[in-house]
């Protein structure tokens, strides 16, 4: 079984972002402005590029200490897309870039709350692959850290508790707080599967199994 440490890692966040950065980047730069128009089935609403413009936004927030309490609302992040509506997609990219090459020693200095980012934001990495019908949406070099912070987080918050049986994976990963009354749920499929279940994403055309909890019980974004 394998277990978060109980000491969080300052670097994991910035380390899930640079890796992220390194791979999407790339492939960004390299789509026709059309692409950036497409739906994103994810985040029902929004285009690619809405997406985008929220990561950015949502970086570069951290690195400008602009949190204030309506930060992250979805009145704030409607504000953030709206503002660089009139952007170049490129401007936008270039500012995704530098957000996620800045934001991971910020968040290396906080208490841990801000951590919960780099989480989101690789998740959306993967709803721009998943609309672009790219391989590997929701998985990549990425996936061990991605994984690892979202055990702690679900720990932390004292979610349901969850023990994953990864067929990608060579050990098991519990999730969730310890279960105090009885076995926790169990879950059997792919690691890119369970991240799209605690993030509350699409399941059409994946396999797993579930037992002793329901797909919504598990959504930490929701």
């Amino acid at each position: 079984m394998t277990d978060t440490p109980e000491v969080r890692d300052p670097e994991l966040p910035g380390r899930l972002l640079a890796v992220e950065r390194d791979a999407l980047v790339p492939l960004l730069r390299s789509r026709p402005g059309a692409d950036f128009a497409l739906p994103a089935a994810a985040c029902p609403g929004w285009t690619v590029r809405d997406v985008l413009a929220h990561c950015s936004a949502a970086l570069m927030r951290v690195v400008e200490g602009r949190l204030d309490r309506e930060a992250f609302s979805p009145e704030s992040n409607d504000r953030d897309i709206a503002e660089r509506a009139g952007w170049a997609n490129a401007r936008v990219v270039d500012e995704l870039e530098r957000g996620m090459t800045e934001a991971g020693p910020v968040i290396a200095r906080g208490d841990g709350r801000l951590d919960v980012i780099a989480l989101g934001e690789w998740v959306h990495a993967g709803d721009v692959r998943d609309a672009w019908k790219e391989p590997g949406a929701y998985a990549g070099a990425g996936l061990p850290d991605a994984l690892t912070l979202l055990a702690r987080i679900t720990r932390e918050k004292g979610h349901l508790p969850l023990h994953a049986d990864l067929d990608d994976m060579d050990d098991p990963v519990r999730l969730g707080a310890a279960a105090a009354d009885g076995p926790p749920a169990r879950y059997i499929g792919g690691a890119a599967t369970l991240l799209r279940l605690y993030a509350g994403r699409p399941l059409t055309g994946v396999t797993y199994e579930l037992a002793g909890a329901r797909e919504t019980e598990l959504n930490i974004f929701g």
